[in-house]
């Protein structure tokens, strides 16, 4: 063993206890209402960012699990977008205080109850810094 140098072997429980009491502080926070979606009716976001270093914004991408169907994001920040979008990415200059809200809907009628996923992601040059998954539920009632 080298001088200075740590044995190999368990963690000290002291270590431990450290570690467990420490808190994680996500860069960003996605919320979704509500959780159980029905065709036509609208979706609200919010997402938080508090990523330190500098990004260029962030995506949400929506996923409605064994379907071909669609998610249309209808406006962010309280501005309405013109085209249907399913995909959608908010500049970080157009988020004061780090913050986005926005809507969206779905509007086919399904046949069975299908789970959606959406995810959050901060981008800094096409590159995904962190991200927050949601899942939902989408069916008639």
């Amino acid at each position: 063993m080298v001088k200075g140098s740590k044995p190999f072997g368990p963690i000290s429980q002291n270590y431990l206890s450290t570690i467990s009491t420490e808190f994680v502080v996500k860069d960003i926070e996605f919320h979704i209402e509500p959780k159980d979606i029905h065709p036509n009716s609208e979706i609200k976001g919010k997402i938080s960012v508090s990523y330190p270093g500098r990004y260029d914004g962030v995506v949400v991408n929506t996923q409605i699990i064994d379907s071909n169907e669609h998610i249309i994001y209808q406006s962010y920040n309280g501005k309405k977008i013109s085209q249907n979008v399913s995909r959608l990415f908010i500049n970080k200059d157009v988020m004061p205080e780090n913050k986005a809200e926005f809507t969206a809907i779905i509007n086919f009628e399904p046949e069975q109850e299908y789970e959606i996923k959406f995810r959050a992601s901060i981008i800094e040059q096409h590159k995904e810094i962190e991200s927050q998954i949601i899942f939902a539920k989408y069916s008639r009632t």
